[in-house]
C-alpha cells in the first residue's frame, strides 16, 4: 500500500491487489515506530494520522522476577515523533488507502487474491487472481510481491529462500481492559514463562512467548492452566481470564525468519516480508517492509514513467535493503537465542537473575539509546525522494 501510494503520487499508473473485502485481520502488526512516523512527517500527514486511535509508547519495559527494567528510550531519537504508536493495522492501512486515492493512477482492487504470474519471453509480465467475478488477469511493466511471510508470488516465481530459524511461537489473544489497569505496553519474563501486553485501548492485546512446537502440548495441559499462568504473570487481569473461553480465542503465530536470496526476477519485485520473513522482536517487520517500500519507489519511479525497468533496476532495490535486513534479522536471531530461548527453557522454580543485555540497560541507562535507535529508526532510514504529481482536481 506504502508503495503504492508513493508510486502513485510520483505519477505512475498502479494497481493494488488485496485478498480480502477490507483490511480487518487481528493479531497483525500494529506498532508504528518514529522512522515510520517520520515518513508521514515528510509527507505531511503526520497530525492528521495521530488523530486516529491510537496508544504511545515513548519506551519499551520488561519485567524479569523483581527487576522492573527499560530496555529502549526513545526521547533521545532525532524524530518528531519520539515514541512507538499501536495503532490498529488496519487503520494505518485505510489511512493510506484514502491519501492514495487523491492521484488518478491508484487503483485498489479488494476481493482479488493472486494466484499465479503471467509470464512472457522469460519475464513476469503481470499476475492471474480469483475475484466474485470469476478470473482476472492484470498486465504490469512491474509486479510487486508484497503478500507476506507465505508469499504465493514468490512461491510461483521459484525464488530460493534462506532459513534462518527461530526457537519459538506465539499464542496471540484479547482480554478486556479495565479503569485501574496499567498505560504501558509490557513484557514480563518469569519462571520460564513470556507474556507480552500492548494496551489496545479497551482491551490488551496479549502473546505468550512459547518454544517452537510446543502449542499443542499447552492447549493438551488445558485451557484452566493456560489462565492460571496468565493471572499470575499479570494479577491485574486474574478477575478477566475467563474471557478466554475456549481455544479459538487463542490464535498461533509460527514464527520464521528466512530471506530470499535474490529478491527479483525481469519484471518481478519482492519486498516487505514477501522478501524477508522477520520474528516479532521488537515489532518491527512491518515498519521493515515500509522502508523496503520507500526505497523501491525512490529507486524505481522514474523507470516506471519512462515504462525502462530493468533487472539492474531490480538489483539495485535489493543493494539498498539486503543490508539493513540482514543486519535486523541477525539481532533478532540473536536475541531469541540469547535471551528468549533460554528464559523459555528456564525450569519454572528456578528464578534467577537477568540476561546480561537487560542487565546492562538497567545499570547503564545510557545504552538503552542503541536498541531505541535500532527499533525505532532502524539500520538505514529511508526518506521520501519522489516527486508528488498533481491530486484529482
Amino acid at each position: 500500500m506504502m508503495l503504492g501510494l508513493l508510486l502513485a503520487r510520483a505519477g505512475v499508473e498502479v494497481t493494488v491487489l488485496e485478498k480480502h473485502a477490507d483490511f480487518l485481520r487481528d493479531f497483525r502488526g500494529d506498532t508504528i515506530h518514529p522512522s515510520t512516523l517520520e515518513l508521514m512527517h515528510e509527507l505531511g500527514w503526520l497530525d492528521e494520522l495521530l488523530a486516529l486511535p491510537h496508544q504511545k509508547a515513548p519506551m519499551l519495559r520488561f519485567q524479569n522476577d523483581a527487576h522492573d527494567v527499560v530496555v529502549a528510550d526513545f526521547s533521545h531519537l532525532p524524530t518528531h515523533a519520539r515514541y512507538i504508536a499501536f495503532m490498529p493495522q488496519w487503520d494505518l492501512l485505510d489511512f493510506l488507502a484514502r491519501k492514495a486515492s487523491a492521484w488518478p493512477g491508484f487503483k485498489l482492487r479488494q476481493c482479488a487474491e493472486v494466484t499465479d504470474v503471467l509470464r512472457e519471453e522469460g519475464r513476469v509480465v503481470g499476475v492471474r487472481a480469483r475475484t466474485p467475478e470469476g478470473a482476472l488477469e492484470v498486465r504490469a511493466d512491474l509486479v510487486v510481491a508484497a503478500d507476506g511471510r507465505n508469499s504465493t508470488l514468490r512461491q510461483q516465481a521459484g525464488l530460493e529462500v534462506e532459513t534462518l530459524g527461530a526457537p519459538m511461537d506465539v499464542l496471540w489473544f484479547r482480554v478486556s481492559r479495565g479503569p485501574g489497569d496499567p498505560e504501558d505496553p509490557m513484557g514480563r519474563f518469569e519462571q520460564g514463562q513470556i507474556f507480552i501486553l500492548i494496551n489496545r485501548g479497551d482491551s490488551w492485546q496479549c502473546g505468550r512467548v512459547i518454544a517452537k512446537g510446543s502449542a499443542e502440548a499447552l492447549r493438551a495441559a488445558g485451557l484452566p492452566s493456560f489462565r492460571e499462568d496468565l493471572a499470575r504473570q499479570a494479577p491485574f487481569l486474574a478477575d478477566r481470564v475467563h474471557e478466554l473461553a475456549t481455544w479459538e480465542d487463542v490464535k498461533l503465530l509460527t514464527v520464521r525468519v528466512d530471506r530470499l536470496r535474490t529478491w527479483y526476477q525481469a519484471g518481478l519485485l519482492c519486498i516487505g516480508d514477501a522478501a524477508h520473513a522477520m520474528s516479532p522482536v521488537a515489532g518491527v517487520g512491518i515498519n521493515l517492509a515500509v522502508q523496503d517500500a520507500v526505497a523501491a519507489a525512490n529507486i524505481l519511479a522514474g523507470p516506471l514513467l519512462a515504462r525502462r525497468v530493468t533487472p539492474e533496476h531490480l538489483r539495485r532495490v535489493q543493494e539498498r535493503r539486503e543490508w539493513p535486513t540482514r543486519i535486523t534479522q541477525r539481532a533478532q536471531v540473536l536475541i531469541q537465542n540469547r535471551v528468549l530461548g533460554p528464559a523459555l527453557r528456564r525450569p519454572a522454580a528456578s528464578g534467577g537473575g537477568l540476561p546480561l543485555p537487560m542487565w546492562l540497560v538497567q545499570h547503564v541507562p545510557f545504552l538503552r539509546r542503541i536498541p531505541a535507535r535500532l527499533v525505532g529508526m532502524g539500520v538505514r532510514p529511508e526518506h521520501v525522494r519522489t516527486p508528488a504529481a498533481p491530486p484529482r482536481a
